[in-house]
């Protein structure tokens, strides 16, 4: 939320299938609430990868045929049973340019966050956190460009 308004917000409809221990490939639909509406379609690799990395990846067909990506990687320090602290990091990356997205071609956006959470129980967690986000190269230039 910025200025009382949504910046960017998304919803993701998904069939999951596991094709090994430990790892899950995706597929569905993932929708772009803000800042236009825009479908896409989505092909995802989930899982654990060794020393308990929790690695997410997916792929975006846009319905306007533009490509995108998306890497994340997490990690869960248990400082207690109940305490955790989880850094994230996230990259974006684009096939093309997509000026009326503010996006360049490349690695367009990495996100670097840090998650102190307190397991009450399983099923609740509440927790703190913060985020770091940069947009790098011409999806910087871009919007700058547009204040």
């Amino acid at each position: 939320l910025t200025d009382g308004g949504v910046e960017e917000a998304e919803i993701q409809a998904l069939y999951s299938r596991a094709v090994a221990p430990f790892w899950d490939i995706q597929a569905g639909l993932r929708y772009d609430i803000e800042p236009d509406g825009l479908a896409h379609g989505v092909v995802a690799l989930n899982g654990l990868a060794p020393y308990w990395f929790e690695v997410e990846t997916a792929a975006f067909l846009s319905e306007q045929g533009d490509l995108t990506a998306r890497i994340e990687a997490e990690y869960e320090l248990l400082l207690t049973q109940r305490l955790i602290l989880q850094p994230s990091i996230e990259a974006e990356l684009s096939a093309q340019p997509v000026p009326d997205r503010e996006t360049g071609s490349g690695l367009t956006s990495i996100s670097a966050g840090l998650r102190l959470r307190y397991e009450v129980r399983r099923e609740f967690a509440p927790y703190l956190g913060l985020e770091w986000h940069r947009a790098l190269g011409d999806t910087r230039d871009m919007i700058e460009a547009t204040g």
